[in-house]
């Protein structure tokens, strides 16, 4: 289907007529909808499309193509994106594959509009077969997902998961801004570790890693609903949506067997993202400027303390002890009084934490006592910290994930 940009009708985003996929109804055994935005993806869009056409089981057996369908909409292009995406359609009419052009004017042509428009598609037609636990499942056209991501995302839904982040992989090059990624990857892996022994999620176990982004998500119909759909922001639209499901206590898995490899171009289709960050690294590496990252022990003292606030959320209505919620305020370096109101006025623990968060920043006394330092001085700590947590009694951690941060060195 080609179509033109309308305006919303009652609020509601009916921005195309009918639906932006109405030529081909869903199969009624629909289950996973996954959907990819396509914007001048010429050069990686078929061997997009042949991984997702190719997925299987852990036996090697193909998923049947009735259970899962691929939107993809491809929108503003300038390259050969559309004929490539309709090349391959007629190559494959096995295939559930659905293809949709917009073109979009310039205050709605990001990321954030299309990954919307798709989602809401994908819920759409998950929702017309009585699919109310079907998966919308998310790539990008510059991504190749993993033999059994399908697979891998049903189960972990099957396992209790609302939604899931996947992990993202880029091809090792030469680049020297390379370093700075693996750098970064070691810190945040070291940090996920952090969180899972001192704060430990029933619902997102280690191992685990610390992605939840567009080129590699899913989640369900049900959950979609619960957190107001996709937020409307021009980019990271993705970050904007797990804080949204965070808000509402969605239980969110971040698998390392959900797996994507993704380009790592440093031109990228928005303002804000991957791409940018990898500039902003060469920048830093042409000037010789130091990573700097949060400090391990700022990261171990928000984690033991949103474990004691989660002790206390239960019963906060009733047992709300005034004593550990001054030592807790201390520690965050937010007002206790403050701290207390919070806890009674949020309706879920994700809300509450979330305005900590924002509090703990707005007040500044935070980052003056906690001030970034020399990226690879803060992975020492970590390492320190996690190993020392590792190492005590009534603890584990999976030996393949306790190698410098885990999957770093595969990046």
């Amino acid at each position: 289907m080609i179509a033109d940009f309308a305006p919303s009708i009652n609020g509601f985003e009916q921005t195309f007529q009918p639906y932006l996929f109405d030529k081909q109804p869903p199969s009624p055994a629909l289950q996973v909808s996954v959907i990819v935005p396509v914007r001048n993806e010429a050069h990686h869009l078929a061997r997009t499309l042949e991984a997702l056409r190719l997925q299987q089981d852990p036996t090697g057996k193909p998923l049947h193509p009735s259970t899962y369908e691929v939107l993809v909409l491809v929108n503003n292009c300038t390259d050969a994106s559309l004929a490539i995406a309709q090349s391959y359609q007629k190559r494959n009419p096995g295939f559930s594959l659905h293809i949709a052009h917009i073109k979009l004017p310039r205050p709605k042509a990001n990321i954030g509009t299309v990954r919307r428009l798709l989602m809401d598609e994908a819920h759409r037609r998950l929702l017309s077969v009585g699919n109310l636990t079907g998966i919308i499942a998310s790539t990008d056209g510059d991504t190749v997902v993993d033999p059994q991501w399908i697979h891998h995302i049903q189960n972990e839904i099957a396992l209790g998961a609302d939604a899931v982040g996947g992990r993202i992989l880029t091809h090792p090059d030469r680049n020297p801004v390379r370093r700075f990624h693996l750098c970064d990857v070691t810190y945040r892996t070291l940090v996920a570790r952090l969180e899972s022994q001192l704060d430990p999620c029933a619902h997102d176990p280690w191992p685990r890693h610390f992605q939840h982004f567009g080129a590699n998500m899913a989640v369900t119909c049900s959950a979609y609903e619960r957190a107001g759909r996709l937020p409307e922001v021009p980019y990271l639209e993705d970050d904007a949506f797990f804080k949204a499901l965070a808000r509402v206590d969605a239980r969110v898995r971040k698998s390392p067997l959900v797996k994507v490899t993704t380009s790592a171009r440093m031109q990228g289709r928005v303002a804000i993202g991957f791409s940018e960050q990898l500039r902003c690294w060469a920048t830093m590496q042409k000037n010789g400027d130091c990573q700097l990252a949060e400090p391990a022990g700022a990261w171990a003292t928000k984690f033991k303390a949103r474990s004691l606030l989660r002790s206390l959320w239960t019963n906060r209505l009733t047992n709300l002890p005034l004593s550990v919620l001054v030592d807790v305020a201390t520690q965050l370096s937010v007002s206790a009084e403050w701290l207390r109101r919070a806890l009674l006025q949020c309706r879920y623990f994700g809300e509450f934490w979330q305005l900590v968060e924002h509090r703990m920043v707005k007040e500044h006394y935070w980052t003056t006592r906690w001030p970034l330092v020399p990226i690879d001085r803060a992975i020492a700590e970590l390492r320190g910290l996690t190993s020392s947590q590792t190492n005590r009694p009534g603890t584990f951690l999976c030996d393949a994930h306790a190698r410098d941060a885990g999957v770093a060195h595969r990046l």
